[in-house]
């Protein structure tokens, strides 16, 4: 009897087990305005990737994909887009951390991933469009664990796309002197991100997702991106809720002057003025991406010795004024009044660029702290000591004094007060994760990317950046809330939570996401106000 009831068990296992994956080639197929893609069925989940968005020629706008006949086969992550600098190696130990997937590169870089569970029930579901991190330059949809989808549609109900697009010197190079077809080459990049979110619109129904109800997020450089399309008159009415996650950035973006004067010393370094546009887009994109991080070079240098601002991270291929795709600087009164209308969730994490790491010391002493910061900020840094004191007073390390994020929020906060400023304007949510990663005896604390496996309800996939643990998955199920309530209703509240009230300048309402969640009001004030001085 024993032995029939361990066998009926196996079974039972064994069948719950394969039911877990559907595939076939009548499985999960849909279709789009370009043709009929087929991808499968994983936890309920269906998925599709690799899908074309769009097509672009080099260094042009990018135009609607090609049509097929028959069902496309959309089971793997398509091309990624190509890096100035392909990884070669890595670091053993925080490559443990990240998990990283790069994925294999192609110029023909435009398809975007999806999660629903279902395609056919007749529901209209919130979409949760993403938008990779790795600045401007690098990253991909696939490029980190946290970013698959599956879990966070099926906990919410709700259908997750991701993106890949053009970036570096392919997604930002300024050719707009060299005729009109290239008028938007400086952000085409942008364009691209545009052309997804309009395939969303002509196309997720077919997926279960609702048209009308799209939410873009993003995090580090896809924050700063959802920032770049919310200033894109372009792109209104193609989404109606935002999240930045750590990509509020304090700098503007280059002016045409710039732009056109990088393009310029490009050309002079390739010798190529007889006829650059045939060499530039014929040329293999390793010489063209060697000979551009050489132009940036010397036009910062040239920036540095006119006396003029140079970006904080130095100058390199991102977003620009160009009069065509972004006609404001994204700090603008112009920029925030055309978002008006969208509700933002805005937030960072407490450690980010975490200087202890960073600076390559080991930090036991506060003297050397006070070091490292004097290093960065010169005169402030008593200030700055004592105003992190006062923010975070349980905190009693030395190293604790430099870890503590002074890039990223000072801009979350100003763009938070300047848009919560406006008049009968969409609500703002502040937040800021200070959960603290037990991995590696918790080196790494709040770091830049750590909240990702949380709003993505990713713990186990990225267990070892979490660690895992009872603890970690709690919060994930509070937090991937918060995101999914956001993306449905345009309020991140739930039971879940204590009251989180929308943020305003004189309140400074921002929610800590830890093990014990709860709200602060201006907690850092006098810390924001000595990093924000002009």
């Amino acid at each position: 009897m024993k032995n029939y009831l361990l066998i009926l068990s196996c079974l039972c296992c064994w069948a719950l087990g394969s039911a877990q994956l559907v595939t076939g080639t009548d499985v999960a197929v849909a279709n789009t305005t370009t043709g009929q893609v087929r991808g499968y069925i994983n936890n309920a989940i269906y998925t599709y990737k690799g899908i074309p968005y769009a097509k672009a020629q080099r260094f042009k706008a990018p135009e609607p994909a090609d049509s097929w006949e028959g069902v496309r086969s959309s089971m793997t992550y398509g091309p990624v887009a190509p890096l100035i600098t392909p990884t070669t190696s890595v670091n053993d130990e925080s490559e443990f951390v990240f998990d990283h997937d790069w994925g294999y590169p192609n110029e023909d870089c435009l398809v975007l991933n999806i999660w629903t569970p279902s395609i056919d029930d007749g529901k209209k579901r919130p979409v949760m469009f993403w938008i990779h991190g790795g600045g401007y330059t690098a990253g991909s949809s696939q490029e980190l664990p946290s970013y698959h989808g599956e879990n966070l549609a099926k906990k919410g109900d709700v259908v997750v796309v991701s993106i890949n697009h053009r970036l570096n010197i392919l997604g930002f190079l300024d050719l707009s002197a060299y005729g009109d077809e290239y008028k938007t080459s400086a952000n085409n990049s942008l364009l691209d991100m545009q052309a997804a979110l309009q395939w969303v619109q002509d196309n997720i129904s077919n997926f279960g997702g609702d048209p009308d109800n799209v939410m873009i997020f993003g995090q580090s450089g896809g924050g700063a991106k959802v920032n770049n399309l919310m200033a894109m008159p372009s792109a209104k009415g193609l989404f109606h809720k935002a999240v930045n996650q750590s990509g509020s950035f304090r700098t503007a973006v280059l002016e045409k002057e710039t732009t056109q004067e990088i393009t310029a010393e490009l050309i002079k370094e390739l010798d190529i003025a007889d006829d650059p546009i045939g060499h530039l887009t014929e040329m293999p994109f390793e010489q063209l991406a060697e000979a551009g991080t050489k132009a940036l070079k010397t036009v910062e240098e040239r920036m540095q010795e006119r006396g003029e601002e140079v970006p904080g991270f130095g100058l390199g291929w991102g977003p620009s004024v160009d009069g065509e795709v972004l006609p404001y600087q994204m700090f603008s009164d112009d920029a925030f009044a055309l978002s008006k209308d969208i509700p933002l969730m805005i937030g960072t994490t407490k450690n980010e660029f975490m200087g202890s790491i960073f600076s390559g010391m080991s930090i036991e002493t506060e003297e050397t702290a006070k070091m490292v910061l004097q290093y960065q900020h010169g005169d402030k840094t008593d200030q700055i000591i004592d105003a992190i004191r006062n923010a975070y007073p349980a905190d009693t390390h030395p190293s604790d004094l430099v870890d503590v994020d002074l890039i990223f929020r000072p801009g979350a906060v100003i763009q938070a007060d300047k848009k919560s400023m406006l008049s009968d304007g969409a609500p703002v949510y502040m937040y800021l994760f200070t959960w603290q990663s037990p991995v590696l005896d918790g080196k790494y604390k709040a770091f830049h990317c750590m909240e990702l496996p949380f709003v993505f309800d990713n713990i186990e996939r990225c267990k070892r950046m979490t660690g895992g643990g009872r603890e970690a998955h709690i919060l994930a199920d509070k937090m991937s809330q918060a995101w999914i309530n956001f993306a449905r209703y345009g309020d991140p509240n739930h039971a879940g939570l204590p009251t989180w009230e929308p943020y305003t300048a004189e309140g400074g309402t921002t929610l800590f996401f830890d093990n014990h969640i709860h709200i602060q009001h201006h907690h850092d004030k006098e810390l924001m106000a000595i990093m924000n001085e002009d």
